[in-house]
């Protein structure tokens, strides 16, 4: 497969399944939108693995063989693309392995005692997606690259509360549930009760800290880097301020942003 056609397969990737993500990489120009649309195509792949209807012995043979896989292209569109991504711009390795591993965690690990815990499950998943976009935008600044990924990991954890109780995980930490008085049982019913409302409130509060933090990355990044990773942060803090507005219930799958306010979140950034 041509790497022409491997980033074009990449992009559309991107576009069908991560649409804030499309949003934002629509700033870049088109090597470091093609080399972003890389990542996050790898990163689709191994969450398709985790959370999909394998058996669990498959899904880590799968995502072993991602492991091993890494430095190869052969006939794969997303292994095509990002190998070629690679030799553009500083993606480390580890980086990418940290993914899989996020995803091999997923396989083995459904609760978390703490926040500890979690904080190394979300520096995997979606710390180390920063991480390996950081030197595609041009900076070498990962401390606030993997904090930002973390934040917008919590946020995905408050807005998909219901859709990885179906899938038999709880991110929220066991302790945390504990303090504020919400069991499981609430979880399974979608019940949004004052204790209920107070936990996640303590939620948002953390994500909205770790977002502040992360975003110190912006002004060691040129403009339109900057505007596409602001994008990113400004489509996630909408999706937060609509869960705060309503009240904090998560649970009839309703919170999904608008293109006018995807496309008004671009403008901001582009503005700042």
């Amino acid at each position: 497969m041509s790497v022409e056609a491997a980033y074009a397969e990449v992009e559309r990737i991107t576009r069908r399944e991560a649409r804030n993500f499309a949003y934002g990489i629509m700033v870049l120009p088109k090597p470091k939108r093609q080399a972003i649309a890389a990542v996050y195509a790898f990163a689709r792949r191994v969450d398709d693995i985790a959370d999909g209807e394998l058996p669990i012995p498959e899904k880590r043979a799968r995502l072993e063989q991602l492991h091993a896989a890494l430095d190869q292209r052969g006939s794969d569109p997303v292994l095509t693309a990002l190998a070629d991504a690679r030799g553009r711009y500083p993606i480390p390795a580890e980086a990418l392995h940290a993914l899989v591993d996020g995803g091999l965690q997923d396989t083995e690990k459904s609760r978390y005692d703490d926040f500890e815990q979690l904080h190394g499950y979300c520096r995997k998943v979606a710390g180390a997606v920063g991480v390996a976009c950081v030197g595609v935008y041009g900076s070498d600044d990962r401390e606030h690259a993997e904090t930002l990924g973390v934040a917008l990991q919590l946020i995905n954890i408050i807005r998909d509360v219901h859709e990885d109780w179906e899938l038999g995980r709880v991110y929220l930490p066991q302790d945390e549930l504990a303090a504020y008085g919400v069991s499981e049982e609430l979880i399974a019913a979608g019940r949004v009760t004052p204790e209920w409302h107070a936990l996640l409130s303590f939620q948002a509060t953390r994500a909205r800290a770790y977002l502040r933090d992360g975003l110190e990355l912006l002004p060691r990044l040129d403009g339109r880097s900057a505007a596409c990773v602001g994008t990113f942060a400004g489509l996630y803090r909408a999706t937060l301020d609509r869960i705060e507005d309503r009240g904090f219930d998560v649970f009839d799958g309703s919170l999904r942003l608008s293109p006018l306010t995807k496309l008004r979140t671009v403008g901001a950034a582009l503005l700042r």
